[in-house]
């Protein structure tokens, strides 16, 4: 319990030094859904995919919404600029539920395990919640290497 508290405080200072603000979560929820509404908001744009994303992030992570939860995830899409009727659509009929377990299984085969991982180039793996020092050495020998 002092170790997940340990690293609770870790994950909120990585997060203020990046402007991010980590709130309390009372459990973790399924995500399932909020992917599928992911891959939806992709085919629309990936700027949309990306507001999506992100207001999904501070929803869960900062605020300790349920992202399973549809009248959440249409209230983001909406604030993301996608059309919250087309949202409730895709979640209630199930669409995309095939692409997303495909996804999924692609990136258990290569060996994700975890969350975060950062994949950059189809090539360089970044696990776990790491400081900004480590993405700019990454990025900086990426570089260099290219």
């Amino acid at each position: 319990d002092a170790q997940l508290a340990q690293n609770r405080g870790v994950i909120r200072e990585r997060g203020a030094a990046v402007g991010f603000e980590f709130g309390e979560r009372a459990r973790v929820w399924n995500t399932f859904d909020a992917h599928r509404l992911l891959h939806w908001a992709g085919l629309q744009s990936t700027a949309a995919q990306r507001a999506l994303k992100h207001a999904m992030l501070r929803a869960y992570h900062g605020q300790g919404l349920n992202p399973s939860d549809p009248s959440v995830l249409e209230r983001l899409a909406g604030e993301a600029g996608l059309a919250p009727a087309e949202a409730a659509a895709v979640l209630r009929e199930g669409r995309y539920a095939d692409e997303v377990r495909a996804a999924e299984t692609q990136w258990q085969q290569a060996g994700i395990q975890s969350v975060p991982s950062i994949v950059i180039d189809q090539r360089h793996l970044i696990q776990g919640g790491q400081p900004p020092e480590v993405f700019e050495r990454a990025l900086r020998q990426i570089a260099a290497e290219g």
